[in-house]
């Protein structure tokens, strides 16, 4: 029997971080395992037509339910990884006290001090959908914010040279992510409820690749958690050995 495993991830490091996690489980099984990556749609369209044999992961409900639900007679859910959320987030030298809330980038001090470039990941991320429409029903438009999306390179650099610098800058994250584990980022408050809620980072298998997974495994893997923290310190160790 064939005992390779396809593991399909989407195309950003901490995917790639909790994808390895799996990865370690199958091998425990004695199974060979490969990577897949692509970005977020594209993930769900290996996964479709059958180019993986799992996804880490689906964040469901608010940002990947509209990519899974078409597909949902050809795969089940098999275990909770993490529970991811997305925030707009300000370096902790930006007071509190002076911009706690999406709404008080609409006045002073935020429209002398902060950076309108507000620099986002690819548009089929979910944090990218929420912060293109926050742009708008916020009102940020008219006092020249601009979201923009980009790479992750486009992201978080620009967010480390900003701290490096002390500017004042929105980053639209999540979390885990590997910035939380070098740096405090607040999340700023967001009343219009925007940017979704606590997901469930759903390890996903399709229906036809769980004779060949085994028993075993699944059931190992239907125990495995990662929890956030832990995979915001395994991206960061992953984006640091791949430097090296």
């Amino acid at each position: 029997m064939d005992n390779s495993i396809r593991i399909g991830h989407i195309a950003l490091s901490f995917h790639e971080a909790s994808a390895r996690e799996v990865a370690k489980v199958l091998e425990a099984h004695g199974h060979q395992t490969s990577f897949k990556s692509a970005p977020h749609e594209a993930a769900f369209e290996l996964l479709k037509n059958g180019e993986i044999d799992l996804l880490t992961s689906a964040w469901l409900p608010s940002s990947h339910e509209v990519y899974l639900n078409p597909l949902l007679d050809q795969v089940e859910k098999v275990t909770v990884l993490y529970e991811p959320y997305c925030i707009w987030g300000v370096p902790d030298y930006v007071p509190e006290n002076a911009i706690a809330s999406v709404d008080d980038l609409l006045s002073e001090p935020a429209l002398t001090r902060m950076d309108r470039l507000i620099q986002g990941i690819n548009p089929g991320a979910g944090i990218s959908r929420f912060s293109a429409e926050m742009i708008q029903a916020y009102g940020l438009d008219k006092a020249g914010y601009e979201f923009r999306p980009g790479t992750e390179a486009d992201c978080f650099n620009r967010f480390e040279d900003a701290v490096a610098q002390e500017r004042w800058v929105v980053i639209p994250l999540w979390h885990p992510q590997f910035l939380h584990n070098r740096y405090t980022i607040r999340a700023l408050k967001e009343p219009k409820g925007l940017l979704g809620t606590q997901d469930e980072a759903t390890l996903i298998v399709r229906k036809d690749a769980k004779q060949k997974i085994g028993s075993a495994a699944l059931a190992a893997l239907s125990q495995l958690y990662i929890g956030n923290k832990k995979l915001s310190a395994l991206e960061d160790a992953l984006r640091k050995q791949a430097k090296n």
